[in-house]
């Protein structure tokens, strides 16, 4: 009797785009859920009282936890995607997305993933000083510190 062999892992890209689409519901915990255990999360350019790495599941699942509970608290979610760009690299591991959020003047954001086995191992999220000022406000939430 044959058996079947096990589901393949989510590739990059659709470990990238369900990111995305958490992100767009709101759901932190789901996306702390995405990274392995001992990925790495950083904001290279992240404002001050932001931390800039965090390392492990549970360090960005603690980080995250309390943003999803003052999000809920306020009524707010992220601003929409106005439009997200994929590129898969020559790295089969490594994908990079550019994303603008928001309507009338969107904000920009590049964002680079690595992703084994359908677990971010890595993920550096881009984004400028505009960008972290128009997220905090508009999350309804103040930065960490």
């Amino acid at each position: 009797m044959a058996t079947t062999p096990p589901p393949a892992p989510a590739s990059p890209r659709q470990v990238v785009e369900r990111i995305h689409r958490l992100v767009a519901e709101g759901n932190v915990e789901g996306q702390a859920e995405l990274f392995a255990a001992d990925g790495v999360l950083e904001w290279p350019f992240a404002p001050d009282g932001v931390p800039r790495r965090l390392e492990g599941r549970e360090a960005i699942r603690a980080t995250f936890a309390p943003l999803g509970r003052r999000m809920r608290a306020a009524g707010r979610r992220p601003p929409p995607v106005a439009s997200v760009v994929v590129h898969e690299t020559l790295d089969p591991e490594v994908v990079v997305a550019e994303l603008a959020l928001g309507g009338d003047d969107p904000l920009p954001y590049v964002q680079v993933f690595r992703v084994r086995d359908g677990q971010i191992l890595e993920f550096r999220d881009y984004f400028g000083p505009r960008t972290a000022a128009a997220l905090v406000a508009g999350l309804g939430v103040a930065p960490a510190g």
